[in-house]
């Protein structure tokens, strides 16, 4: 009596499994493929989704004003390290002279010395030098009597023009990288703000919301801004450390026109010393 119990108990699921099973199964079936034909609606074909998303392929399939703002500034990259490197030849050349003419102008015991010493170079010590020299020759004649404050502010002019000249042409070419720095992160703005735009222009064209569609417009955009950060970023860097040396060349160049200025009062002194002596006998 147990047994037939226990078998009955087993049979009666299995007896009806396929009457009331099937029907369960038919509604799940078809609510899954409604909902697979509802998201086949939603989604767009692959075949319109970009299938290249690194830097490269995001730049060739951004608009054309994007792809504008981005070969911009890259260009202005191009040239921020073009200058950065042939500012850093100049000022390591520069500085080099300066220190070199600084030292001969603290061992010379004239300026006769020190402008035989230096010849007929080129650079700015040198031309330092030799304005003085001729200033020394144009007023020769009239030293003895109007006395050495003239020539000492003759020379003192001279050499203060050939600094200021020196130090313009050393800063030549920073503007253009101040620029950069100070623009180039807002042109990539801007170019950001236009790639949005266009997304969410097509966002309204394909209505949907789906993020494998708005994504890659988005981050079209978003690499505007990016390249206009590595644009920058050096620039103001860079401009930073050319501003510095270029301060530390101006200094090297005063203590040049100093000690040669120094020269010149000696000269002067020694010149006016026999005639003081002879005066006094």
């Amino acid at each position: 009596m147990s047994t037939n119990h226990r078998k009955a108990r087993y049979v009666f699921p299995g007896a009806y499994r396929g009457k009331f099973l099937s029907p369960v199964a038919a509604i799940c079936l078809t609510a899954y493929g409604t909902t697979a034909a509802f998201a086949q609606l939603q989604s767009p074909p692959a075949t319109h989704l970009p299938v290249n998303l690194s830097p490269w392929g995001m730049f060739m399939d951004a608009d054309i004003v994007v792809k504008a703002v981005m070969v911009g500034l890259a260009f202005a990259s191009l040239i921020t390290w073009t200058i950065w490197l042939y500012k850093t030849l100049e000022l390591f050349s520069a500085k080099r002279n300066a220190e070199k003419g600084l030292v001969e102008v603290v061992h010379s015991q004239s300026l006769v010395q020190l402008t035989r010493l230096v010849g007929k170079r080129g650079d700015i010590p040198a031309l330092l030098v030799r304005a003085a020299s001729e200033e020394m020759e144009l007023s020769g004649p009239v030293v003895d009597h109007a006395g050495g404050e003239g020539v000492k502010e003759r020379v003192s002019s001279r050499l203060s023009r050939i600094e200021a000249r020196a130090g313009r042409k050393m800063t030549r070419g920073t503007g253009i990288i101040a620029t950069i720095g100070a623009t180039a992160p807002f042109v990539g703005l801007f170019g950001t703000v236009w790639g949005i735009m266009n997304a969410f222009i097509g966002i309204s064209q394909s209505q949907t919301t789906n993020l494998a569609v708005v994504a890659p417009g988005i981050a079209e955009a978003l690499l505007a801004t990016a390249i206009g950060l590595v644009a920058a970023i050096p620039a103001v860097i860079i401009y930073n450390v050319f501003a510095r040396s270029i301060s530390a060349y101006k200094q090297l160049l005063g203590d040049v026109s100093a000690g040669v200025e120094r020269l010149v009062s000696r000269d002067l002194d020694r010149r006016a010393t026999p005639r003081h002596r002879i005066a006094a006998e």
